[in-house]
C-alpha cells in the first residue's frame, strides 16, 4: 500500500472520528477542552488531509514531471 493511500485512510478516519465526537459529545465536560471542539478540529484536519493527499495523487509533484522530461 502506498503512502498516499495510507494518508487517505488516515484522513478519512480522522474525519469520521471528528464528526462522531462533534455530533455526539454536546453535554460532556472535561477539565481542559470540550470534546465537541476536539471533534471539530479532528474533522477539519481529516478533511484537509484528504484534500491535500487527493491533490498530490491527482496532480503529482513538479519534480516528478521534471524527472520525466529529463528522462530519469
Amino acid at each position: 500500500m502506498s503512502a498516499n493511500v495510507k494518508s487517505l485512510f488516515i484522513g478519512a478516519g480522522m474525519l469520521i472520528v471528528g464528526l462522531v465526537l462533534w455530533l455526539t459529545t454536546e453535554g460532556v465536560e472535561t477539565p481542559v477542552v470540550t470534546l465537541t471542539k476536539v471533534g471539530l478540529v479532528l474533522a477539519i484536519l481529516g478533511a484537509a488531509e484528504l484534500v491535500i493527499t487527493g491533490g498530490w495523487m491527482l496532480f503529482g509533484s513538479k519534480d516528478k514531471e521534471k524527472d520525466q522530461v529529463e528522462g530519469n
